[in-house]
């Protein structure tokens, strides 16, 4: 099981992109949140990494909230699959899997941009670019052949982290969070390996809190959504980097 890390940075990074990444399912790949520009982020990590991937090889997108560092990507995407799939009918619309809050509001956000006939007698609406599925605490969905769950986070907006499992390993994923014990225990108990932020304020977990857990959960912890000034040596616990790739 591989993910690639496509971002690292914040909402306010000006040296990286923002925190996403992709991870391989048996099926296929599945983006973790979509900042913008994500056809050069996809680019560019992928040539570190030595892992050729390309936007229109993406079939599946999970978006854990909507403050745009994590989800403004999705108007090139959505416009890039849309004018492919009018060359190429046999091309996949993308699913976007988002928990029920963000289905609610996904469309308010993307409209303005997207909402042109596009040469039909009617508006453009959402299903004209993506196929929409939620997520539940409640229910496990299935995705590219992964198993994922979700939890709902203590951000200022809808957020959710995630399990994804193939059967065998699970890689896990914070999303935007303060520090919650319940949450990190989540995720630790349920993966092999997983990606938390840090950041600070109050919406966002601060290093200090991270470096006192116990040591076999910081093992399994890596860190990503540092501001720009962070200093590695302020911790022990990895720090990603745009182009890391992690094998479960």
């Amino acid at each position: 099981m591989r993910m690639l890390i496509l971002g690292v940075g914040d909402a306010f990074t000006r040296r990286h992109f923002g925190s996403s990444a992709i991870i391989e399912g048996p099926q296929g790949l599945v983006l973790i949140d979509c900042p913008d520009p994500i056809h050069r982020t996809v680019n560019e990590a992928s040539l570190r990494a030595g892992w050729p991937i390309d936007t229109s090889q993406i079939h599946d997108i999970i978006i854990t909230h909507l403050h745009g560092d994590h989800c403004n990507g999705l108007e090139s995407f959505g416009f890039a699959r849309r004018l492919a799939r009018m060359r190429d009918a046999a091309m996949p619309k993308p699913r976007l899997h988002v928990s029920q809050p963000v289905a609610e509001r996904v469309w308010q956000k993307l409209a303005p941009a997207m909402d042109a006939s596009m040469g039909q007698s009617r508006p453009s609406t959402l299903e004209d670019y993506f196929e929409l599925r939620t997520l539940s605490p409640d229910r496990p969905a299935q995705i590219a052949g992964l198993t994922v769950r979700c939890r709902f986070t203590q951000h200022p907006v809808p957020t959710i982290g995630l399990l994804a499992s193939n059967g065998r390993n699970t890689i896990g994923w914070s999303a935007d969070t303060p520090f919650e014990q319940e949450h990190i225990d989540w995720l630790a108990k349920g993966a092999d390996i997983f990606v938390h932020e840090s950041n600070r304020g109050p919406a966002h977990t601060p290093i200090e809190s991270l470096n006192r857990l116990d040591a076999k959960v910081k093992k399994k912890m890596r860190l990503i959504h540092l501001p720009d000034d962070f200093d590695p040596q302020t911790t022990d616990i990895s720090i990603l980097r745009e182009g890391d790739v992690l094998n479960v």
